[in-house]
C-alpha cells in the first residue's frame, strides 16, 4: 500500500500519470483459517501488495495486485504456507491501457465507453433539456476540491415512492457510474412492459458519482485510486463509504490515513458524505429504498455491516417465495429491487466485475 502511496506522490510531483507496468495480480484460495489471515496480513507486512478483492472466508478467492519487486516474496509466502494461487492479471497497465480508446469528439454519449466527470454531468444536463418534467438535475452535495455531487431526479409517472441510487463512491470503479447511467437511460426509453412499471411507479434520485474528485483524479493521475481527496496528514483522503455517520468505525474500517479503508478522521470528515447525508436526509420522507452500486464481487449485499444480526425482515427479504422482491432484466444486467413499503431501508448492491 505504501509503494502505491509513494507513486501516487511521485506522480503528483511531476505531473504525471501513475503506471502499474508489471503489477500483477493473483487469485489466492484459503483452504485454512491459518491461510485466510496469511492473506488479511499482507497489506500489513508490506508496501507491495494491494487487494483488489480481499479475503473473507475458506474457499472463497482474494485478488492481490502484486509490486513487481515483491511478486519473489509473495511467491515464498504462498510456497511457505501451501496457499494455491493463478496468475489472474499479468500486466496491470496492460489492462488499464485496454479501457480508453483514443479520444474522440463526442457526436453522442456513447454508453458503452467510461467518461470523465465532465462529459457524465453534460449528459445528465442534455437529458434535462431533452426531457423537460420528466427530468430535472439535483446537486446532492459538494466536494472538497470545490465540484457538486450532481444527479437527476426522474419523474415518469405519478407515484411519489422513491428510490436512491447511487454510484462511483469508490473513485477507481469506473463499472459503477457507466451501469448507473445505462440504468437512467433504460428507464427514460425502453419501452418493454415490466420495465416500463418500474420506471412509472417511482420517482429516481440518482447520482453517477458520488465521489467526484477521486473519480476525476483515476482519469488525471492515477487509475487504480479509490477514496476522496482531502489531505489527511501525509496522506490522502477517506473511504467514503466508511465515513458514513451511523455506527462508524464499527469494524471494516481502517484507522491509518494511507490505508484505503481509511474511515476518516470522525463521522463525516469528509465534506461529501456530510453535505450528500443533509440533502438525503432532507429527502427521506419522500424515498423507501437506497441501492449503491459498486464493482468487482458481484455481491448482493443488505443490512447490517456492522453486525451479524438480521434485520426483522430478513426472512422475508431471502425467501425466493417473497412478493416483495421486484426482478428485471436490462439486457445483460439484472437489477434487483427489495421495497418494503412500511420501513426506510438501504442495501449495497455489487452488480459487475473487472473481467480479465
Amino acid at each position: 500500500m505504501w509503494k502505491l502511496i509513494f507513486v501516487a506522490l511521485v506522480a503528483l510531483a511531476t505531473a504525471e500519470k501513475v503506471k502499474y507496468d508489471n503489477y500483477q495480480v493473483f487469485r489466492v484460495t484459503p483452504q485454512t483459517e491459518e491461510q485466510v489471515e496469511v492473506i488479511r496480513n499482507l497489506e500489513e507486512i508490506s508496501d507491495g501488495f494491494s487487494f483488489w478483492k480481499g479475503p473473507s472466508t475458506l474457499q472463497n478467492h482474494a485478488d492481490v495486485m502484486v509490486a513487481p519487486h515483491k511478486i519473489p516474496d509473495f511467491q515464498d509466502i504462498m510456497k511457505k504456507f501451501d496457499i494455491p494461487y493463478d496468475t489472474y492479471v499479468s500486466d496491470v497497465q496492460a489492462l488499464i491501457d485496454t479501457e480508453l480508446p483514443p479520444a474522440q469528439p463526442l457526436v453522442s454519449f456513447d454508453l458503452t465507453r467510461y467518461h470523465t466527470l465532465d462529459e457524465i454531468y453534460a449528459f445528465l444536463d442534455s437529458l434535462a433539456k431533452e426531457n423537460p418534467g420528466k427530468v430535472e438535475v439535483i446537486v446532492g452535495g459538494k466536494t472538497y476540491e470545490g465540484r457538486q455531487i450532481k444527479g437527476v431526479k426522474l419523474t415518469l409517472g405519478n407515484s411519489k415512492s422513491g428510490i436512491v441510487l447511487e454510484g462511483g463512491i469508490h473513485a477507481r470503479e469506473w463499472i459503477s457510474p457507466a451501469s448507473i447511467l445505462y440504468i437512467v437511460n433504460e428507464l427514460l426509453h425502453n419501452k418493454n412492459a415490466d420495465v416500463r412499471q418500474l420506471a412509472e411507479s417511482h420517482e429516481w434520485y440518482i447520482f453517477p458519482v458520488v465521489n467526484p474528485d477521486g473519480y476525476v483524479y483515476t482519469h488525471t493521475t492515477n487509475r487504480l485510486w479509490r477514496k476522496t481527496r482531502k489531505p489527511y496528514g501525509l496522506c490522502y483522503g477517506s473511504d467514503p463509504n466508511r465515513n458514513w455517520g451511523y455506527k462508524w468505525m464499527s469494524g471494516g474500517a481502517s484507522s491509518n490515513p494511507c490505508s484505503e479503508t481509511y474511515g476518516g478522521s470522525s463521522a463525516f470528515s469528509d465534506i461529501e458524505m456530510k453535505t450528500l447525508s443533509e440533502y438525503l436526509t432532507s429527502i427521506s420522507s419522500k424515498f423507501t429504498a437506497y441501492v449503491s452500486f459498486h464493482s468487482y464481487s458481484q455481491l448482493l449485499m443488505f443490512p447490517y455491516g456492522h453486525t451479524t444480526q438480521h434485520l426483522d425482515n430478513y426472512n422475508d427479504e431471502v425467501s425466493e417465495n417473497s412478493n416483495y422482491p421486484i426482478k428485471i432484466s436490462l439486457k445483460n444486467l439484472l437489477f434487483y429491487t427489495l421495497i418494503f413499503p412500511t420501513k426506510l431501508w438501504y442495501i449495497y448492491i455489487f452488480v459487475l466485475h473487472l473481467s480479465k
